[in-house]
């Protein structure tokens, strides 16, 4: 397997998740569409568009720094095409800038739900509309989306329903999209993590430095993308995949290595369906919680 050659389009690359994909692809040698909005140092942030192009050269790879606002059209419009006058094509689109609140309907602003859905649903949606001209022309065209299974359950909808819709609307993208284009050979598929990944959005948002000593690193996420890009798009298309089980499913049995802390119990991420379980060995929730409390855990 390798993506030497290959040319990737990543939205919010500037850090976490996406910056985690594009350095394992970096590490084969690929070119690397930095899409992203920080230019500059953010006080609670880590890592810009240039920084992040930095640490992609550093790894072997060739880095494209674009200010890209997935909420604009033509900010998107210009990216995708300067990827291309770049690098000469395109052959991989991952859907990774996202926008989160997780609150209830009465406490979530107007201006923040807009943000939520034009971000993720219309954001993933426009991304992958302008890029699929250019991924007609590649060997193995892929587009991944980072949005859970439809899993279409009220537990997930009550606690954040604006949240939900957003994420869940990336994953009706790819439910169409993988139809609409599989007669074209390019493979549209969505990857979730089973567990909470350390990004700042744990640290800023979601339950701090507690939750973050829970959670898997972003490499997880790196490595099931880095899998599924390998694979044949015009067979491996319309797939709603958890990390940890697919990578099970391609030979991986450590996941040890993916615990920020191993000694800490790992923290369930929301939209995580009954089905497929958890790979062999692996324990979410620990055999106590975080209280010393015996705990149901789920495990493989």
């Amino acid at each position: 397997m390798s993506l030497k050659g290959k040319t990737l389009f990543i939205t919010g690359a500037s850090r976490g998740i996406g910056l985690a994909i594009a350095l394992r692809a970096a590490r084969d040698g690929a070119n690397i569409a930095v899409a992203a909005k920080t230019e500059t140092p953010h006080p609670k942030l880590p890592g810009t568009i240039y920084s992040a192009a930095e640490e992609i050269e550093k790894a072997g790879g060739k880095a494209l720094p674009l200010m890209v606002d997935v909420r604009d059209e033509m900010s998107v419009k210009e990216g995708i095409e300067r990827t291309v006058a770049a690098f000469g094509g395109l052959d991989i689109v991952v859907n990774n800038a996202s926008a989160i609140q997780v609150t209830p309907v009465t406490q979530t602003d107007m201006k923040r739900f807009d943000l939520m859905h034009q971000v993720n649903a219309r954001g993933a949606y426009m991304v992958s509309k302008y890029a699929i001209a250019h991924l007609e022309k590649s060997s193995n065209p892929h587009i991944l989306m980072n949005s859970p299974p439809l899993d279409m359950q009220e537990k997930w909808f009550a606690p954040h329903t604006g949240y939900s819709m957003s994420k869940f609307g990336m994953s009706l993208v790819v439910l169409g999209l993988a139809g609409e284009l599989r007669g074209k050979g390019i493979a549209v598929n969505a990857r979730w993590p089973r567990t909470t990944i350390g990004t700042s959005a744990i640290r800023n948002l979601l339950g701090g430095d507690e939750t973050m000593q829970m959670s898997r690193s972003p490499e997880i996420m790196a490595d099931s993308a880095y899998a599924i890009f390998n694979k044949p798009a015009k067979s491996f298309t319309g797939n709603f995949l958890i990390d940890d089980s697919f990578l099970a499913g391609e030979g991986v049995t450590d996941f040890e290595r993916y615990r920020i802390d191993p000694s800490k119990p790992l923290a369930p991420c929301f939209f995580v369906p009954d089905e497929p379980k958890a790979p062999k060995g692996v324990v979410i929730g620990g055999k106590r919680d975080i209280r010393g409390v015996p705990n149901p855990a789920v495990s493989g």
